[in-house]
């Protein structure tokens, strides 16, 4: 059995770390709700975006362009959104899973990670992935439409210059505090069956089949509207992240510190019962003794 310096010891660490969890706990609140009411604010832009350009390539049928077309090149890009900080629980392992456990899982070596987050990006080189040379780590940490504008750039040029034939994103999908969705978003090609696949929004799309007009030409206003879409996608992905990363920490912290009151109480009940076993034992000495010396 330890003794009560041990247990006292023990408990006085563990309640060191208890503040600290319950700190992190608060700061990650404050953040959440921050980063919640920038996430919903810009839902509804990126939102309509999408279904924009779903409803373009909906109504105006086959288009023979190069944004609607696979590349000659078997390489993939892949966009990982994680954090540069871990404690936030499954937040980046989920993410990873993603491409280690996905449906990419079997085209490793065809794969170019574009990183962002370093948490995703250690994880992903230590697995043997090829990690794109250009660090976007720090974008994480404020987001904004320049950032993502500027990655959405040189990923289209690479599409267009033939050296990745697709391009997808990994990110998590802030659905509220406590549930975050892990997701993986294919952002070109834009294909008809990506954008008429499965549940009443496939349906929808399939039955709204008016004939659209473009001006300018179809091909004009897709180069206009397509790096529009991939900004706008990934400047999203990068606000739901970081909404998602924060209600993960605050709902790690939250567990961490009730485990950390739990083996308090533990540690208490055997500091006191240790207690009670030395002075019953010094008691027994002394009474001991007393009827020795008589």
């Amino acid at each position: 059995m330890a003794s009560m310096r041990d247990i006292k010891r023990r408990k006085g660490s563990i309640q060191s770390t208890q503040q600290i969890t319950k700190a992190m706990k608060l700061v990650s609140t404050v953040k959440l709700q921050r980063s919640k009411a920038h996430a919903e604010q810009t839902k509804s832009y990126f939102s309509c975006m999408y279904d924009t350009v779903k409803s373009m390539i909906v109504k105006a049928g086959a288009l023979d362009h190069p944004y609607l077309k696979t590349g000659a090149s078997d390489k993939k890009a892949v966009v990982v959104i994680t954090s540069n900080r871990g404690l936030a629980g499954g937040y980046n392992s989920n993410v990873v899973k993603l491409i280690t456990r996905g449906e990419l899982a079997e085209q490793k070596e065809n794969l170019i990670v574009h990183a962002i987050g370093k948490k995703g990006r250690d994880l992903l080189a230590r697995a043997g992935y090829q990690i794109a040379e250009k660090d976007y780590s720090e974008v994480i940490e404020e987001p904004t439409y320049v950032e993502a504008m500027k990655l959405a750039e040189e990923l289209l040029k690479s599409y267009m210059d033939g050296e990745i034939g697709e391009i997808y994103l990994a990110y998590t999908y802030f659905k509220n505090t406590v549930v975050h969705e892990p997701k993986l978003l294919k952002l070109l090609p834009v294909s008809l069956e990506d954008v008429t696949d499965g549940g009443e929004e496939g349906k929808d799309a399939e039955a709204d089949k008016a004939m659209m007009n473009f001006e300018p030409e179809a091909d004009e206003a897709l180069n206009l509207i397509i790096p529009k879409y991939v900004a706008s996608l990934i400047y999203g992905a990068l606000v739901e992240a970081v909404a998602s990363e924060n209600g993960a920490r605050m709902q790690a912290m939250d567990s961490a510190t009730s485990n950390a009151e739990e083996m308090i109480g533990k540690l208490s009940l055997q500091y006191n019962r240790a207690r009670q076993g030395s002075i019953t034992q010094e008691l027994t000495e002394i009474i001991a003794g007393a009827e020795a010396i008589s």
